[in-house]
């Protein structure tokens, strides 16, 4: 706060906002009573909240506000502060593949338990939905 960098002081507050609402909604639908969140919970979050800074990217990237969608990226940078370090994409490829043959995958019909091996995997290192084209593509060619 006293560097005076207020983006990333309004993203973490939000953020920290957005963990005590998972807590509560964790307590309420009847998980833990009192407590805080685990590590993997909290990551989670991170990675909803981040999330939805790469779909308002991609929102207003399509109706041309790129003033809006700067702010974004700042945001999403911030966020992924505190993600684990992303996979890249020959790493993700590589990945994608041995869920396919782990799976025994041959067809675009065995996508979903391609996705049960694979999303353990990759959870909070790489986007679900570009994994998710990518096993598409394997399956399909």
């Amino acid at each position: 706060m006293k560097s005076g960098a207020t983006q990333r002081r309004d993203v973490l507050s939000g953020l920290r906002a957005a963990v005590k609402n998972a807590e509560i909604e964790a307590r309420t639908s009847g998980g833990e009573g009192v407590g805080t969140m685990e590590d993997d919970g909290v990551l989670r979050v991170v990675e909803r909240e981040a999330k939805k800074r790469r779909d308002a990217i991609e929102e207003y990237s399509k109706l041309n506000r790129e003033d809006r969608a700067q702010l974004e990226r700042e945001e999403l940078a911030i966020l992924q502060e505190f993600l684990p370090a992303q996979l890249s994409d020959e790493e993700l490829e590589a990945a994608v593949k041995a869920a396919i043959s782990e799976a025994g995958a041959s067809s675009p019909k065995d996508m979903g338990n391609v996705m049960k091996v694979l999303a353990p995997k990759i959870q909070g290192r790489a986007d679900g939905k570009t994994a998710s084209n990518l096993v598409r593509q394997f399956l399909s060619a």
